[in-house]
């Protein structure tokens, strides 16, 4: 049976990632410290794993969760753009730090692959689209910085130690489990959350901005497909996870105002630093090498997690009640 360590499974995509990889009938380790990921989001399934408490900024922890491991999904991160502007030195120690401190554990361990959530984020804002791998990075955020040297850690560990490694440049992942409350969250679950309450969602800036959202059942698709792939064609080497069919936010507004039934308009503000303008991918390499194609599309993802975040908003009036 095969073991699979998975950094910050409390996260949304990491939680995703234990029940697929449950699934498949391998064995699943998790690690996680709760500063971002949320414990019920480990409901079901916490008796089924091997989950340890801790931060990937422990070494020694660390080493201790990487032992008897085949294969490290490692998504630990602050993933936050504004957060990242406001506090860039606790980005970085997670993101950069903690990212190393896996890869040695992982090296030292004899781990035989570690795949890592980077980020699209590290092509910047330039005009050129789709996004293609071997465009030059020109990251603008700190956040977007943080994910590239983690990409170039991982790069590093291939060639100097051989130690298998494929990153993920992830684009707008969504889909349930995907925190709310954060006022750093991602775009659609505020949207989804607040529509679903009544409130008015916020579009910062002229809502033309684009983005190449991907549901999380085709982010976990992508590294489960990643532990496998051959060597010769993967290994060292960075792939776009993604759809390539971008969509703006008006657009994606005017969808959920469908789904969710709510009746009113978004309120704009200006556009926040860090944030870039359009993002498209090309996939191409990654259908070619990792055999990764979307299965979810746009509408039918937004369908499924509109679905999730009114039976949990259900669940919870209903609790709320019996304690009345």
């Amino acid at each position: 049976m095969t073991t699979y360590l998975i950094t910050g499974i409390a996260g949304f995509i990491g939680s995703a990632l234990a029940r697929a990889v449950l699934a498949q009938g391998d064995k699943v380790r998790g690690v996680d410290n709760f500063s971002t990921g949320r414990p019920e989001n480990l409901d079901g399934i916490r008796d089924l794993i091997d989950f340890r408490e801790t931060d990937i900024l422990d070494l020694d922890a660390m080493n201790h969760a990487c032992c008897g491991v085949d294969y490290v999904l490692h998504q630990a991160a602050i993933a936050s753009v504004p957060k990242s502007v406001l506090e860039p030195l606790g980005n970085n120690r997670t993101n950069v730090d903690g990212t190393l401190n896996v890869l040695v554990a992982a090296r030292d361990a004899r781990v035989k692959r570690v795949v890592y959530a980077a980020s699209s984020s590290a092509y910047g804002d330039g005009p050129i689209q789709p996004k293609h791998e071997d465009m030059s990075p020109d990251p603008i955020s700190p956040y977007a910085v943080s994910k590239l040297a983690g990409e170039y850690y991982m790069v590093s560990f291939y060639r100097c130690y051989r130690l298998e490694t494929v990153c993920l440049r992830y684009f707008n992942i969504f889909g349930p489990r995907q925190d709310p409350t954060s006022p750093y969250s991602g775009v659609l679950a505020k949207f989804i959350s607040q529509m679903l309450s009544g409130e008015r969602p916020t579009i910062f800036g002229d809502g033309e901005t684009s983005r190449d959202f991907t549901h999380v059942d085709d982010a976990v698709r992508a590294n489960l497909l990643a532990c496998k792939a051959p060597a010769e064609q993967v290994v060292g080497r960075v792939f776009n996870v993604a759809t390539g069919c971008p969509t703006t936010l008006k657009d994606t507004f005017r969808v959920l105002k469908k789904l969710t039934g709510y009746c009113g308009d978004p309120r704009y503000e200006s556009e926040r630093a860090g944030d870039v303008k359009h993002s498209r991918a090309d996939i191409s390499n990654a259908e070619k090498h990792l055999g990764y194609k979307p299965g979810v599309d746009f509408e039918q993802g937004l369908k499924k997690t509109v679905q999730w975040y009114r039976t949990q908003m259900e669940r919870a009036g209903q609790e709320l009640a019996a304690g009345d």
